[in-house]
């Protein structure tokens, strides 16, 4: 992992962002002293979920569906 410092993210962040983007992670520090870890955030554009993720996680009760009782639809209105 780079070290880099607040001054140098400043002076040039669009360069900054762009070595992130490539997968660069960095220890940013202030005066020489660690102040964040920067690294780039997992791309998971395109793939997809598998199916029956959370088989079995849950169960939708019988009456998922049915109307709300009116003291609850009376609350969400504001009355």
């Amino acid at each position: 992992m780079s070290t880099i410092s607040i001054h140098d993210i400043e002076r040039d962040l669009a360069g900054f962002l762009h070595r992130v983007e490539a997968g660069e992670a960095f220890l940013v520090l202030r005066d020489n002293h660690p102040v964040a870890e920067v690294k780039p955030v997992a791309n998971h554009a395109g793939k997809t979920r598998p199916y029956g993720l959370a088989a079995g996680e849950f169960t939708v009760p019988a009456d998922f569906d049915d109307p709300l009782p009116e003291s609850i639809l009376e609350e969400f209105e504001g009355r």
